[in-house]
């Protein structure tokens, strides 16, 4: 039987912490917008305090979740065992978008590891932490992170990458405002 927590407790902290995979849902206003559902991985998620969590938001085909934060600011976060005992925990709260062009920027991206594409941190001011059993949740072995994204930003050139971006990340599939030119000039790229 699942239940809700006042926060998240070092312990709840620690779980989190060890998921290589969780899940970011979005949706717009309109009653016709597309809801989204975006699979995260990789060490890319801090817990900020006891209601306050962000995660790294690399490049991407996309820009979903941003145009939707952007509009209404509702998210929820799934993180599901997979392996281990059987658990799945939602966080739901209110998402910002921290880009390039927001002077925390800088500093909350310091809080990551080095990343291919450091696009923007959403960070998160959480009103609801639950967990339900997870025994639905099939168990997975873990192998390694996947190496296309690094492979793909070593290859192209910023310019490239940024055009893409300006291409791609302006607005949702809706039109709704996505990402600006500014924010774009701010996006970080690695090559190491």
């Amino acid at each position: 039987m699942g239940k809700a927590y006042h926060a998240i407790d070092d312990e709840l902290g620690a779980w989190i912490a060890a998921q290589k995979l969780f899940f970011v849902a979005t949706a717009p206003r309109s009653d016709t917008g597309l809801v989204n559902c975006s699979p995260k991985g990789g060490d890319a998620l801090r817990v900020l305090g006891p209601l306050e969590v962000a995660y790294l938001d690399g490049s991407g085909s996309g820009v979903e979740t941003i145009a939707h934060l952007r509009e209404n600011a509702r998210i929820v976060v799934m993180f599901c065992a997979f392996e281990g005992s059987p658990r799945i925990v939602r966080l739901h709260g209110s998402g910002e978008v921290i880009d390039g062009a927001h002077p925390e920027f800088g500093a909350l991206l310091e809080r990551f590891p080095k990343s291919a594409s450091a696009r923007t941190v959403i960070r998160i001011a959480v009103s609801r932490v639950s967990d339900s059993c997870g025994y639905g949740v099939p168990l997975y072995e873990y192998r390694a992170e996947r190496s296309e994204s690094a492979n793909y930003v070593a290859k192209a050139s910023d310019h490239a990458l940024r055009k893409y971006l300006l291409d791609h990340n302006q607005q949702s599939l809706e039109g709704l405002p996505g990402l600006s030119p500014e924010a774009i000039d701010g996006v970080r790229f690695s090559r190491s």
